[in-house]
């Protein structure tokens, strides 16, 4: 069996495709293969990971496939690539960002060594040098956010269990591709395929919302007995324009709120399971802040519908966890009324146009 299995999901990444997959093949270690999910490409990109097959067919090490299937969002060819992988462990990673070179066989050699469940390792933003005349495949990267660590509750590395993990050490800001997980912690293998459509026993991605790595990391850090991390640059970031956390249209709005109550559904499920609710709890507190946030800065004929929705899936009162003070000192007023905390942060944002 394949030790470790990468899963790149593929969508109109032609430009930066090549630069992910050379840097995969990059690395100080052998036993791991490439599963390449052409999400319904409109672009190249469907013909690049061809292209990348073909260079290993027939041979001895054949450690790049690819699926092609119709476009299903980033949720679904995740959960195609989980469910193809033939490794011990998985690793996500997007198809528009890079590894650092020579990195990966440290990091297995620490997840043996440790007999890890998971382990979490760091990462940094980049984005693409602007030279005129060159094409974007044929730019250059560069940093400008190093070392971006989300904001940790305790820095100190170590191997605790999951939960324990979760309500120590991490931050709200929860990216999938950040681990080194083992593969039993996704996918049930014992449960007959009945159940395993049910989603019982597994942990796959939800398909069709947003901030998916949101709800996807806490379910399947609670199940994980040994987790540890290191602070060991590996994955690059890429930022560009036209991803979808930045768009402000009403549509867009609307979506990302419509994601955020259904994380926090999910969240709330998982209060059931936990003995340590701080961080969940911290959590659901925060999309929801999000959420009176975004209605008030761009939907505000819409802020009481989602009060009422908030308030009928009793996502209230908030309880905040490690965070500022001036958030708690929000936080008390939207406990008070939320209607009042999005009127005056109206006020506030006609004052401050």
């Amino acid at each position: 069996m394949t030790k470790l299995s990468f899963i790149v999901p593929v969508y109109n990444v032609a430009p930066y495709l090549r630069k992910c997959v050379d840097s995969l093949l990059a690395q100080d270690y052998d036993d791991y293969e490439i599963i390449l999910v052409d999400d319904g490409s409109t672009d190249d990109s469907g013909a690049i990971c061809d292209e990348y097959v073909s260079k290993f067919r027939g041979l001895e090490d054949e450690r790049i496939r690819v699926i092609h299937q119709e476009n299903g969002g980033l949720s679904a060819a995740r959960n195609t690539g989980i469910k193809a992988a033939r490794g011990t462990y998985i690793c996500f990673v997007d198809s528009d960002d890079y590894w650092e070179p020579n990195v990966l066989g440290g990091l297995m050699a620490q997840v043996e060594r440790e007999q890890l469940d998971v382990l979490r390792f760091d990462y940094q933003n980049v984005r693409l040098k602007v030279e005129s005349g060159k094409r974007k495949e044929e730019s250059e990267y560069e940093v400008f956010e190093p070392n971006k660590t989300p904001r940790y509750i305790d820095k100190c590395n170590g191997i605790v269990d999951g939960e324990t993990y979760l309500n120590t050490r991490m931050s709200y800001a929860c990216y999938a591709v950040m681990f080194i997980l083992k593969r039993s912690l996704l996918v049930n293998e014992l449960v007959n395929e009945r159940v395993r459509e049910l989603g019982d026993g597994n942990c796959l991605f939800t398909p069709g919302i947003y901030f998916e790595d949101t709800e996807w990391t806490p379910r399947m850090l609670v199940k994980a007995k040994r987790v540890n991390a290191t602070q060991k640059v590996v994955y690059n970031y890429l930022t560009r324009e036209g991803s979808i956390t930045k768009e402000y249209s009403k549509e867009h709005v609307k979506k990302k709120i419509q994601s955020l109550m259904q994380v926090n559904l999910s969240l709330q499920r998982l209060l059931q399971l936990v003995h340590d609710k701080r961080w969940i709890n911290g959590c659901i507190a925060d999309n929801v802040y999000a959420i009176l946030n975004s209605v008030t800065a761009y939907d505000y004929d819409s802020a009481s519908y989602w009060i009422n929705m908030i308030k009928e899936d009793k996502m209230l009162p908030l309880q905040g966890y490690k965070v500022r003070k001036v958030t708690i000192f929000r936080y008390r007023i939207i406990n008070i009324s939320p209607y009042l905390y999005c009127w005056l942060r109206r006020v506030r944002i006609k004052y401050l146009r």
